[in-house]
């Protein structure tokens, strides 16, 4: 839905937008040839006579208003910040379902809305950002998960541990081991599912410091991983120009473990805040529609980690 409204937006600004250059170059002209014609024929031409004659069509006034705050609309949300609602579990306790984000439009390069071409380049996704980007699978769906590996790693998940092993620059000697990313447990039982409590982490990667969490019930799905040529299965070496990323609801998210890997020119933005959050907590027998909040949860109001 994003990328169909980031269409119709381009749309309507660039169809308002011709609309008032094409009256401004050729009907506005011509209305005001119009009335000096008429004043020229009755020098005691009535005020609002004139203003019957330059007034411009319903159609053409309509597209003058909405130009200037659709093409600020347009410039913000495909350049600078776009709001993001998060619809899973799979970044818990990160972020929440009913959390609403906003995501760097900047931070990964300026691209231009429709084809995602990158103008401009201004930064790379770091180890440890929580993107949005563009499904590998299906373009037309926008992810979030946190930024793993890079271009070069070799990532290992097995037992529910994580192991990286940076890539070795040019000329690095000796190159980095393969590492395992420790971890602190906070608590047992914040969070469950399907009845079973659900242990929380404190992890660092790169230079972020987050939470994650760890269903102990359940195995991982090796089986369904994404498989790689001459790659022992549980290890990815992440290609160049992609990203490895992983929900940090570690057994309820589906990610580059199972899928692959995120293309470079997929990315869309860091998330960087959450600007409202709501509870959905409404059962369906309630008077109102689930879909209306119950709550707000201010406090969850301010940035991401």
């Amino acid at each position: 839905m994003a990328a169909y409204f980031s269409l119709i937006l381009v749309f309507v600004t660039l169809g308002s937008g011709l609309v008032w250059l094409a009256d401004a170059l050729l009907f506005a002209p011509k209305r005001r040839e119009k009335l000096a014609m008429a004043q020229a024929e009755n020098v005691n031409l009535a005020e609002e006579s004139a203003e019957v004659i330059l007034r411009e069509s319903a159609f053409v006034e309509t597209s003058k208003s909405i130009f200037p705050v659709i093409a600020f609309v347009l410039i913000l949300r495909s350049f600078i910040y776009e709001p993001f609602q998060i619809p899973s579990g799979s970044m818990m306790p990160t972020l929440l379902v009913g959390d609403f984000i906003l995501v760097e439009k900047f931070s990964y390069g300026i691209k231009d809305p429709v084809w995602r071409t990158t103008l401009k380049e201004t930064g790379k996704a770091e180890r440890g950002d929580v993107a949005v980007f563009k499904y590998p699978k299906n373009p037309q769906i926008d992810y979030i998960k946190r930024i793993v590996g890079l271009p070069g790693d070799r990532i290992v998940y097995r037992n529910k541990q994580l192991f990286i092993q940076p890539a070795c620059a040019e000329g690095q000697s000796p190159c980095p081991e393969l590492k395992l990313i420790d971890n602190a447990q906070v608590n047992r039982g914040e969070f469950s599912q399907d009845g079973t409590p659900l242990l929380r982490f404190k992890e660092q990667i790169g230079e972020v410091t987050h939470d994650l969490l760890i269903n102990p019930s359940r195995p991982d799905m090796i089986n369904y991983y994404y498989r790689q040529d001459n790659v022992p299965l549980t290890e990815f070496i992440v290609p160049e120009g992609q990203y490895f990323a992983m929900g940090d609801n570690r057994d309820n998210s589906t990610d580059s473990r199972y899928w692959g890997f995120v293309p470079e020119q997929n990315l869309v933005g860091k998330a960087v805040a959450i600007w409202i959050s709501f509870e959905f907590d409404r059962a369906p027998a309630d008077f109102l529609p689930t879909w209306i909040p119950s709550g707000v949860r201010f406090n969850r109001v301010g940035g991401i980690v």
